[in-house]
């Protein structure tokens, strides 16, 4: 991984084609949340498959915890959706055909030179592209697990909800006072993005 790719780092706004053949940048698929980005070696790989299927389950959670989840390979587009359609995932995946992103990042896996795929790794993202946590998945084990990551979504959803705890006083009296920007997802950044 590219030596500035580190926690606090703002991850690259990589641009690619989508399951649907649309393009889509990260920060659109991210909007004002917390982002969990996969970068897979691909629909070939055991590895890559059985992680996503426990993201299957992780991302009902996500979906009601505002969250996002990305996953990208080296895959065309047809094998991206090979690859989607086969683990009965409902998130967005992202084709890399053209390896802009393990170019750019240099996580080539040169151990495996007949599908030059990218080295596996898992992203903790927080709003803004904000890096918070990496985990490098070459061997299998060294991916996060659904803990890992319920742990990680946490630690981010603490930081940048400012109404994660409601309990206090302060912000029972904004909500009386009709402040809602001070909550989600009433905010303007949230409003902003559903509206784009």
């Amino acid at each position: 991984m590219r030596a500035d790719i580190v926690p606090g780092a703002i991850f690259p706004d990589y641009a690619l084609t989508d399951h649907t053949g649309k393009r889509r940048t990260l920060s659109e698929l991210q909007g004002p949340d917390p982002l969990v980005l996969v970068l897979g070696r691909g629909g070939f790989c055991p590895k890559d498959r059985r992680q996503a299927e426990g993201l299957v389950e992780l991302h009902r959670e996500m979906e009601v915890g505002y969250c996002r989840l990305v996953t990208i390979s080296t895959d065309n587009l047809v094998e991206t959706n090979e690859n989607r359609t086969g683990v009965d995932a409902h998130w967005t995946f992202l084709s890399d055909a053209g390896r802009t992103v393990q170019k750019d990042l240099d996580i080539a896996e040169y151990t495996d030179p007949a599908h030059n795929p990218m080295i596996p790794h898992t992203l903790v993202l927080e709003p803004g592209l904000v890096v918070y946590k990496i985990y490098m998945g070459y061997w299998f084990f060294g991916r996060p697990t659904q803990e890992e990551l319920r742990q990680d979504l946490r630690a981010v959803l603490k930081k940048c909800r400012p109404d994660w705890d409601i309990t206090g006083a302060e912000l029972k009296s904004a909500w009386g006072r009709g402040e809602k920007d001070r909550f989600y997802p009433y905010g303007k950044s949230f409003i902003k993005s559903i509206s784009e």
